[in-house]
């Protein structure tokens, strides 16, 4: 029997959770992804609701800078037309937290409304109680301080950013960009969020952990890095081709062994994991802007097989590829013309790069 429920409703208004203490940089990445208008270039328009207690008082932020709020946060009907809630990080997770914040946080996930938190500010989610039993990342420098206080949460170090039944936390800094982009990939698919990431002169998105920024490399390993970087280029570049560790490692002048170490050192992530990491993207951007027929785009992103494609939709993105060119086909992919560049897809990743989901 066919399922023939209505997709979910793609988030479009999004309410940024303001009070003292918040990040002037997350605030600035949460502005840059939602508050600019790009309907020129094909993304939907969207609303930024600025929430706070009291909308008539901005909120400071660090570096002498301030935020003008334009919601009211003192009821719960200021959270009624928002699809997504979005927490900056917070400056200092030691820090008292207005207790209307956190009721606000509250009423807005027992409404169904999906919650995100910036770098620590998964530690307002915690006090708020939305991390009992869930799933969550921070700052790997904030990580244990997490763990230790909120033992309810299942605290996962190296993750850039994670999804737990309705509430997202990432990583410190540049993760909560990853974040931010991928929210916009998940509702309205992988064209639009590139588009978001060119205009910020970023990656769509990266594979990879926060261990890879941990680590503090040698100049030996810059050096491996850089024959990485070509490596990662070339196969991006020929995603059709048949890659094995071993033809990889080849191209690097590496063996086998030593290129899988590092590869994992340089990303975060297992050679072939990168691989069919890209090969999603391409698939995705194949789906939405052109008309081949399932079996070509597997063929033009490297799976091989329409089989193939679907088992990895199935595992990477809970959906089937038929469904998710159903529900983000752009309007004017309606020809094959731009197939050709589907095989440079996420050309950003190819200098480091990410699965969309960090587990």
């Amino acid at each position: 029997m066919t399922d023939r429920r209505l997709p979910r409703p793609r988030p479009q208004r999004i309410a940024l959770l303001a009070f003292p203490g918040i990040r002037a940089f997350d605030v600035a990445v949460i502005t840059e992804v939602w508050g600019t208008d790009r309907r020129d270039r094909g993304v939907p328009p969207f609303t930024l609701l600025r929430a706070a207690a009291d909308p008539a008082v901005p909120v400071p932020l660090r570096g002498g800078l301030s935020l003008s709020p334009d919601t009211p946060l003192d009821r719960l009907d200021a959270f009624t037309p928002a699809d997504l809630v979005v927490v900056p990080g917070i400056e200092d997770p030691d820090a008292d937290l207005p207790e209307p914040v956190l009721d606000a946080l509250r009423r807005a996930h027992a409404g169904g409304v999906p919650v995100a938190a910036l770098c620590a500010g998964a530690f307002v989610l915690a006090r708020a109680g939305l991390l009992a039993g869930r799933r969550a990342v921070t700052h790997w420098h904030l990580a244990g301080t997490l763990a230790e206080r909120h033992p309810e949460t299942r605290v996962e170090p190296e993750a850039l950013f994670i999804e737990d039944t309705g509430i997202w936390t990432s990583a410190g800094t540049a993760a909560g960009i990853d974040l931010c982009l991928h929210l916009v990939r998940t509702a309205h698919g992988a064209e639009t969020a590139a588009t978001i990431a060119r205009s910020m002169v970023t990656a769509p998105f990266r594979t990879g952990t926060q261990a890879q920024f941990i680590e503090h490399p040698t100049p030996r390993a810059d050096r491996d890095a850089d024959a990485l970087a070509d490596v990662r280029a070339h196969a991006l570049a020929h995603l059709d081709a048949p890659h094995t560790v071993a033809s990889l490692a080849a191209r690097a002048g590496m063996s086998p062994r030593s290129f899988a170490r590092h590869f994992r050192a340089t990303t975060g992530t297992t050679p072939l994991r990168w691989l069919v990491a890209q090969r999603v993207a391409a698939a995705r951007k194949l789906l939405e802007r052109t008309d081949h027929p399932l079996p070509e785009v597997a063929r033009r992103a490297g799976f091989g097989s329409e089989v193939t494609l679907r088992q990895h939709f199935a595992a990477h993105l809970s959906t089937s590829p038929r469904d998710y060119r159903a529900a983000f086909r752009h309007p004017n992919g309606t020809t094959a013309s731009t197939a050709s560049t589907a095989s440079t897809a996420s050309a950003g990743s190819a200098t480091g790069g990410s699965s969309p989901i960090a587990r």
